[in-house]
Order: C-alpha cells, then sequence, then structure tokens
C-alpha cells in the first residue's frame, strides 16, 4: 500500500515530515489503531466472550479460562493468579514472579493443557510451549488503585473516579509475547484466519481478555470479604479502566527491522488524512461530531498527568493547542461554505500549534471519516520477504540513495557522537538493548539498525565502482554491504519505511520510535520514565464484553472518566 494523492489533489504528508523522530514522538492512536480495528471486528462478527472456568480461592489465586467465539473459530485464555510477595513485584524485565500469568490457547483446552500449562506458563520465559500456545504475557497489580477498589466495592460504594483517572489501571502487564518464541505457534500458523491476520492481533486479544480478568478479579475478591454489602464495579468506571503496560528498549527495533511493514502502518494513516483533506463538502453532522469530539480530547488531555518534565510542558502546550482548535471551529458548522474544511484546519495547525497538537489533531479529523479511513485498517500486515534485484547497475542504486537516503548522507560519522551507540541482543532474555560504543562491551555483536551510518558506508564503496557494474559482482566483492544495498531497494519502494534520523547518534531518543509504534497499537495515556522506557494504558474506553453489539461499541476513543463516583448497585 503506497500513499498516493487523494481525489481532490491533496498529497499526504512527505515522509521527510513523517518519520523524523520528533514527530513520530508526538503521535497519537487514530482510527485505523489495531486495537480500534479489533474492536470493530468484534463488535461486526458479534464475537462471544465468556468466563469457562472461574476457580480462584478467598484471596483470588487459582486458574481462570476465558473463552472467545468467533464466527469462525474458538481462543481461550488460560489465567493463574499467584500470591507475590510485595518485594518480588517489579516491572522490570529481570522479574522471575508476577501476580498473573496468562497464556492465549488456540481452541479450547482439555483439562490435561490447563494443568500442563500450570506448571509452564508462571516460568514464563523458562516455560516450555507448544504450538497451541500462541501468546504468553504476565501482569502485576497496580497495588494502590487494586486495594482502593476492592476496598471501596466491599463496603457497598463505588471507587473513586479521581484516583481511578489518575491511574488508569488495575493491573499491568510487563511482557506479551507471540510471533514463535519460546516455542509457541508462530505467526505463519494462524496468519490466514481473518479474525487474527491483523498485525499483533492475537497478543491484542491476549491483553483485551486480561483486562476482564482484573474485573472479575477485584468483584470477586470484594464479594468474598463483604457478600451482604458488596457492589459491582459501575460500568462506566469499568470502561475507562484499561490495561497498563511498561514498555523499554526491546521495543524500538522492530520499526527499524521490518521496513515494509512499517510502511505499510504509516502510508495507511498518510494516506487516509489526504483522504479527508480533499473532501469539499463536509457536512454539518460531521463538523458537530468533531467538536464533540474535540470537547471530549479537551478533558482527556486534561487528565493526562506524568512525572516527566519534557512531557509535562508539551501537554501544556498541547492543551493551549486544543483551545484554538476550539476557537478556530466554534462557528464552523454554521459556515456557509465548508469546503476543504478540514484541509484549511491542518494547514493552520501546522503553521502554529505543536507536534502533539497537530498528530491530535489528525486523530480527531479522522473519526467522523469512517466511510473513508476504516477500509485502510484491512490488510496492514506484510510478508516482508521482500526481493533483492542483483542485476541493478550501480549508477542506479547511486541514484537511489540520492533521491531517497539523502537524509542518512547528511550525517558525518566522522564524529564520535554519531557512532555513540550500538544495539545488541541481550543473551539471558532475548531482547534488544543499547550500549554506548566506546565503554562498553559487545559493539562486535552489533544488530544492523545502524541504517544511516551503513548507507553512507555503501555509498563511499560506490563511488569507486563503473556506473554500469551490476550490484551482483559489486556485492561479491563487499559482502558486508549486502544488507544495506537490499534495504535501499526496500526504502525506495515504500517510502514510509525508514526513520530518519541516526539511530546510534548519542542524541537519539528511543521513547520516539516507542510511542510511534505503541500510537499505531491504539495506547494511550503515555508516561514517560526516561528516554528509554514508558508506561501507557491500553484499551482505556473500550467497550466491555457484554456492550460489543452496541451500535456505539467504535465510540471510544479519548475516554474520560466520570465526574462524580457512581453509587448503583
Amino acid at each position: 500500500m503506497n500513499a498516493i494523492a487523494a481525489p481532490g489533489g491533496v498529497a499526504p504528508r512527505p515522509p521527510d515530515v513523517v518519520m523524523r523522530p520528533e514527530r513520530m514522538g508526538a503521535a497519537f492512536p487514530t482510527r485505523l489503531s489495531f486495537m480500534r480495528s479489533l474492536i470493530r471486528r468484534m463488535h461486526r462478527e458479534r464475537w462471544r466472550i465468556e468466563a469457562a472456568r472461574f476457580d480462584l480461592d478467598g484471596e483470588g489465586y487459582g486458574t481462570v479460562v476465558y473463552t472467545v467465539t468467533t464466527p469462525r473459530r474458538q481462543y481461550s485464555l488460560i489465567g493463574y493468579s499467584h500470591h507475590l510477595e510485595p518485594e518480588r513485584r517489579t516491572d522490570r524485565v529481570i522479574a522471575e514472579a508476577w501476580d498473573a500469568t496468562f497464556s492465549l490457547f488456540d481452541g479450547v483446552p482439555a483439562e490435561a493443557d490447563v494443568r500442563r500449562l500450570a506448571a509452564e506458563t508462571p516460568r514464563q520465559e523458562a516455560g516450555r510451549y507448544l504450538a497451541s500456545e500462541l501468546v504468553m504475557s504476565r501482569a502485576n497489580k497496580s497495588l494502590r488503585l487494586f486495594t482502593h477498589v476492592v476496598d471501596s466495592l466491599a463496603r457497598g460504594r463505588q471507587p473513586e473516579p479521581a484516583l481511578l483517572g489518575s491511574i488508569g489501571y488495575l493491573m499491568r502487564t510487563t511482557a506479551v509475547y507471540g510471533n514463535g518464541k519460546f516455542g509457541m505457534g508462530d505467526r505463519t500458523r494462524y496468519a490466514d484466519r481473518p479474525e487474527l491476520a491483523g498485525p499483533f492481533r492475537a497478543e491484542l486479544l491476549s491483553v483485551y481478555l486480561i483486562r476482564c480478568f482484573t474485573f472479575d478479579l477485584v468483584e470477586h475478591l470484594a464479594r468474598r470479604r463483604n457478600p451482604e454489602r458488596v457492589v459491582r464495579l459501575d460500568p462506566r468506571l469499568k470502561r475507562c479502566l484499561g490495561i497498563g503496560n511498561a514498555t523499554g528498549l526491546g521495543m524500538a527495533p522492530f520499526l527499524i527491522s521490518h521496513p515494509a511493514l512499517i510502511h505499510r502502518w504509516f502510508s495507511a494513516r498518510e494516506t487516509a488524512l489526504a483522504r479527508v483533506r480533499a473532501l469539499r463538502n463536509v457536512p454539518v453532522a460531521d463538523v458537530e461530531r468533531f467538536r464533540a469530539l474535540l470537547h471530549r480530547a479537551q478533558h482527556h488531555v486534561g487528565e493526562w498527568r506524568v512525572e516527566d518534565t519534557t512531557q509535562t510542558a508539551r501537554i501544556a502546550m498541547l492543551e493551549d493547542d486544543l483551545r484554538s482548535i476550539d476557537h478556530w471551529t466554534r462557528d464552523a458548522a454554521s459556515l456557509p461554505d465548508r469546503g476543504a474544511l478540514w484541509d484549511r484546519l491542518y494547514r493552520r495547525a501546522a503553521e502554529t500549534c505543536s507536534l502533539e497538537g497537530q498528530e491530535l489533531l489528525v486523530s480527531l479529523m479522522l473519526e467522523p471519516n469512517a466511510p473513508i479511513v476504516d477500509e485502510l485498517a484491512e490488510g496492514l500486515e506484510v510478508d516482508d520477504d521482500e526481493r533483492f534485484d542483483p542485476s541493478m547497475t550501480i549508477a542506479r542504486m547511486r541514484g537511489l540513495i540520492e533521491r531517497h537516503y539523502d537524509w542518512a548522507l547528511a550525517h558525518d560519522f566522522s564524529r564520535p557522537e554519531a557512532n555513540h551507540y550500538f544495539w545488541y541482543y541481550s543473551e539471558e532474555k532475548i531482547e534488544p538493548r543499547r550500549g554506548e560504543r566506546c565503554s562498553e562491551p559487545g559493539a562486535g555483536k552489533e544488530m544492523p539498525l545502524a541504517v544511516a551510518r551503513d548507507v553512507n558506508r555503501l555509498a563511499a564503496a560506490l563511488d569507486t565502482a563503473a556506473g554500469d557494474e551490476i550490484m551482483a559482482s559489486f556485492l561479491a566483492r563487499h559482502a558486508e554491504l549486502r544488507h544495506i544495498a537490499r534495504r535501499v531497494q526496500i526504502g525506495a519502494r515504500h517510502p514510509y519505511a525508514e526513520i530518519r534520523d541516526n539511530l546510534i547518534g548519542a542524541d537519539c531518543r528511543p521513547i520516539d520510535l516507542l510511542r510511534a509504534k505503541l500510537a499505531c497499537f491504539g495506547a494511550s495515556k503515555f508516561d514517560p520514565k526516561s528516554d528509554l522506557w514508558t508506561r501507557i494504558t491500553l484499551y482505556q474506553g473500550a467497550p466491555l464484553p457484554d456492550q460489543l453489539e452496541d451500535p456505539e461499541a467504535d465510540d471510544w476513543c479519548f475516554p474520560v472518566f466520570p465526574a462524580a463516583a457512581c453509587t448503583s448497585r
């Protein structure tokens, strides 16, 4: 899927604008985000979710099985709730114990499967898994909020919305592994199934089911503590609670290692934006819908509180931007001429708003335009097995570099700060890590993520060859450049494939890459803890299982907590 100009002549934003880390680090979820498209499929196909097994004791420890029935197949989340000593509760990947561990099972497990996984799943990476297991994950309680919710429900009242809003989740996952890791079923096993064909669909289904488990767990504990007075958690509060997640460096290299796939993700969003901006007759109803969502987003951003001073300042600027957009569009519905309204609005924001303001506006503009946007959420997966053309001439390869990788040639790799970092795989956790080249060992096992540096090396070597020589003979002499030559051909075919910066430079901030990828997933409330990792919330505002058939099941962007505590039983 290449981004193309929309009818009306509005071109997608160019990669040199979109694929800069500073803008990627200001991304927000959109209608095209993977969680949104999953919920739409669940709604459209009337998926059923039931707790097929709920064997927990009075302390909430034991086994649960949640079964999902789709039109074609069934899947089951098998969960094990454990006692965890407070001193062992950590979000770090080095943890060896968690409050709960989970496996997504392909089908409905037999008792023998549940017993087998009871021994393996709590061990996580150290366990042994079969192809019937599609996803492995674990989660820890957000202890202060979890305890408050249980205590409140047991006393017959709803928890305090302000406290719920300040945290946003009862449990947070510390890893969600899939795609064949540790012996589990490889994605090729199920990629042709429509219900799991989307990017990270199996992993995100697991997270949705873990969210269901957290609600059932707090209500179970409250009921066991005080069966006479207990109340259930109000559905309005449930919807505003998601699942937390702590995400670090391990996720960042994915954006670099899958160039054709990443092009498809970002190309879809830019094509959607171009289609919306090209509209020449914006209905009043769409303007009113935009305005309602804008006001919701203002409240949502007002609830977004973080400790990081840089992000706090960016949120303050975003609040100013949203007030400006509110002012600009106040009378838009009554304008006699609403032609090119979205394009004019975006252009004004691009001139005056911060990057966060511009990117949140993109998300808002897509929302009222589902008929021309949602189809782009399908087919975002891709086969990364791109063929290399060995018959390409040296002259043509030089031309590709000059046209598509001029941003890479702008970096001077004779400067030590340009070679400051290297990326490698941790032997212990099989996770990507980043080291300082001048002070840490391991640069000899560097992952091939230094795209800008390697393009410079390729360009320098090409200058020593004749223009009519073909790449096959050139690479016979320079085998160490094969990977980057292939990548240049991929980048020329897929304009949004590359992050346009030096990813081993001293000023590289992996947090920008993390946010870009997590926004594609649909994450919100980014809470950076450093330049290397962040906390987020998944599925905040998403419909509950018994709400999936509601006509408005897809209306859950920028959720806002109720202003006052609910008291219904």
